[in-house]
């Protein structure tokens, strides 16, 4: 195979990237929901005819690391049997190579004079697909049944036209029909328009160039990853992280990850993880390589490209039953965050010790639910209440950031603005704001994280997933300390209170919802931190007083003129210091 240049590698994958952006911009401007219009819920992503992810440049990076095994789904129930104008629907994880249910993911082949040249892809969330709960995050879950509509690869567009028969049963199967209509057709427009995309780009070089440019993308995945691990210190290293609750009951439930760094690749090993669960956090096999792809890649570093050649030095060895390897029927809707979030902290965690520099504090998990029901125009509604967000971890150089959206997007996650939040549905938001003293201290402050308030005014149900409101949920690496823990408080129009389960389905009546997120933990000792910009933090409200001088050993003078006590905070630090070495 003739070598390409490394100029024409790079600007063939800045167009495949641009395509992506492309479908990604279409989706945000044609679909219904405002989970997607609003908040970027979705992910778009070009695989190669055998299969092979080459780009995912725009969306969310849990959603497109495992996309490669829903094209090799693809491939096997039809081979032979794919046509140009043909267009797939899947979402199941166990037959169809899914994260969870609620991501329906719409395949498309591209063909060059009657050759099969690509496939432009398009994951998105739902807003409801049916199942025990609206918006399908169904606490209650005790089986995948109970978690909504579950579609094998199927051929929803046959010599571009639409399979009615199939549509109306798909529709039939939500809660919000009139959403899922528009998003659908808002998903396969993107894939139409990214194949037009691909064509165009193809046409001058042919087919086989075409392939031969996938072919040499993919080999410079796995270059530059395989150049990343030999910086590495040769060995096995542990990582961890836990679950508290299984959503009907407290647990003890770890996701163990041994990673052994060789010279020609890595092994991920999940031996030590605890058995799938009763609740609905498990994984299944497409989701939990993604969440190792995502670990790794964010850890070692974002110039390595993030397509399927990565995976050539990766083996990922998950045992069948396990927490991130369910058997069916286990429920396994909360995968694509919890456990995800949990795999992640615990490559990171492994991978520290090899490369202290590139340690990143962990993220707290969320404290916020699912709010559904009509409004007063009778008109049904599914809403993910993503104003308090957690804050995330800091890393060397940076405090985390105050509030970027669950970890497992990485950002990609657009929050909503509260005018367009209360436009869309049946609230009025209160208060938005950063938490004072919720980031980890460390020399690099944790994200503080958001707590909002919240009046919904008329009767809903409610989808309680508190899972950063038991245990704290971060930690801090090289001295940082942890954050605290999250809330979820209820408060209804007669002034009397009420305490909310972690998990669980409750329908109530009208109610003002206040959620606090926890923060991100700290990096390196808080005692490093100037006092200047402990001051600063004080300051801007987002550390008091009593926790500058408790979590920082900073003391600050008395009286309105906030200034700094340099003696008393040199006498202060050097105790604290003498008790965190005999710690």
């Amino acid at each position: 195979m003739k070598a390409i240049d490394p100029i024409s590698l790079a600007l063939g994958q800045k167009q495949l990237d641009h395509i992506c952006r492309t479908m990604g911009w279409v989706m945000a401007r044609t679909a219904r929901s405002p989970i997607f219009s609003q908040s970027h819920d979705f992910s778009c992503f070009i695989g190669n005819r055998s299969g092979q992810v080459v780009s995912q440049a725009d969306g969310i990076p849990i959603h497109t690391g495992g996309g490669g095994i829903a094209l090799t789904r693809l491939l096997e129930t039809f081979e032979g049997r794919i046509k140009p104008g043909d267009c797939f629907l899947a979402n199941d994880p166990y037959v169809a190579g899914g994260n969870h249910l609620p991501d329906f993911t719409v395949m498309r082949p591209v063909f060059l004079k009657d050759a099969l040249i690509a496939f432009t892809c398009n994951r998105a969330h739902q807003s409801d697909i049916g199942g025990g709960a609206a918006g399908t995050y169904n606490p209650k879950a005790e089986e995948i049944f109970h978690e909504g509509l579950r579609i094998p690869v199927i051929k929803l567009v046959s010599k571009g036209e639409v399979q009615d028969d199939l549509w109306r049963l798909i529709l039939l199967n939500s809660r919000t029909p009139d959403l899922l209509d528009g998003d659908l057709r808002a998903m396969l427009g993107s894939t139409e328009i990214g194949a037009k995309r691909v064509q165009d780009m193809a046409s001058p070089m042919g087919a086989d160039e075409l392939n031969q440019l996938f072919a040499s993308l993919l080999d410079w995945a796995e270059e530059s990853f395989l150049a990343a691990i030999r910086k590495l210190k040769p060995g096995t290293y542990i990582g961890e992280d836990f679950f508290d609750h299984d959503c009907f009951e407290p647990v003890e439930a770890r996701i163990k990850a041994a990673i052994t760094v060789g010279a020609d690749g890595l092994l991920v090993d999940f031996a030590g993880t605890s058995p799938q669960m009763r609740g609905f956090k498990n994984s299944s096999l497409a989701n939990t390589r993604s969440a190792v792809l995502f670990g790794l890649i964010s850890f070692l570093g974002a110039h390595i490209p993030r397509n399927d050649g990565v995976f050539r030095r990766v083996r990922v060895d998950a045992p069948e039953g396990s927490l991130v390897n369910a058997k069916p029927p286990a429920p396994v809707t909360s995968a694509t965050t919890y456990p995800a979030h949990q795999i992640i902290h615990a490559i990171w965690q492994a991978l520290s010790p090899t490369a202290p520099e590139l340690s990143c504090a962990g993220w707290s998990r969320i404290s916020h639910c699912n709010t559904s029901g009509t409004d007063g125009s009778r008109r049904y509604y599914v809403a993910y209440q993503w104003l308090a967000q957690p804050g995330a971890g800091a890393v060397k150089g940076r405090d985390g950031f105050n509030v970027l959206g669950q970890m497992t997007t990485l950002g990609g996650l657009a929050l909503p603005e509260v005018e367009d939040f209360e436009t869309s549905y049946p609230f009025l938001v209160e208060r938005q704001e950063f938490v004072t003293d919720g980031g980890g201290p460390g020399r690099y402050r944790g994200g503080t994280g958001a707590v909002a308030t919240i009046k919904v005014q008329y009767p809903a149900e409610y989808s309680f997933r508190g899972e950063g409101n038991g245990n704290p949920t971060s930690f801090g690496v090289l001295g940082g300390h942890a954050a605290g823990i999250g809330s979820c408080s209820i408060k209804f129009d007669d002034g009397s209170s009420y305490a909310p389960p972690r998990f669980g389905v409750e329908r109530l009546l009208p109610l003002t919802l206040t959620i606090k997120a926890a923060g991100g933990g700290g990096y390196g000792s808080p005692y490093l931190r100037p006092a200047e910009e402990v001051l600063n933090d004080l300051l801007d409200g987002m550390v008091s007083r009593e926790k500058a001088e408790a979590d920082y050993g900073v003391v600050i003078l008395a009286g309105k003129d906030l200034q700094i006590d340099e003696e008393a905070t040199r006498v202060r630090r050097q105790q604290l210091k003498k008790v965190e070495s005999r710690v």
